[in-house]
């Protein structure tokens, strides 16, 4: 049976099946940053939402990354490479879209293991 972490009015921000934990997108709060700070922000609470459920960021299992601007992918990937270390990244996709939201260069989606 899945079990449901922080409920808003449109989603639940983590759900849990078995050793599996299912996060939702998460964005910077500080849009005014570029790319780069923006992923150190989300990053920071990713942090956060792990620990929250009794994970951290050596257990993450996949990541997807969706940008509105490929050409500020070197700066995100500086941010994200200084976040986790090597022998613990995930698997990943980035994908390029259109539009997230005012200013908002980045979102990020993660699943993890306890």
């Amino acid at each position: 049976m899945a079990k449901r972490h922080q409920q808003t009015p449109i989603f639940h921000r983590v759900v849990e099946h078995g050793d599996v934990l299912y996060f939702s997108g998460v964005v910077a709060d500080d849009v005014s940053q570029d790319m780069k700070g923006q992923t150190a922000q989300i990053c920071q609470k990713l942090d956060k939402l792990l620990g929250e459920v009794g994970s951290s960021k050596d257990k993450l299992l996949t990541a997807t990354l969706f940008v509105t601007d490929m050409s500020q992918k070197p700066g995100m990937n500086e941010a994200w490479t200084a976040w986790i270390p090597a022998e613990s990244l995930p698997t990943r996709a980035t994908l390029g879209v259109a539009d997230l939201g005012k200013d908002v260069l980045i979102e990020v989606v993660i699943s993890a293991h306890r």
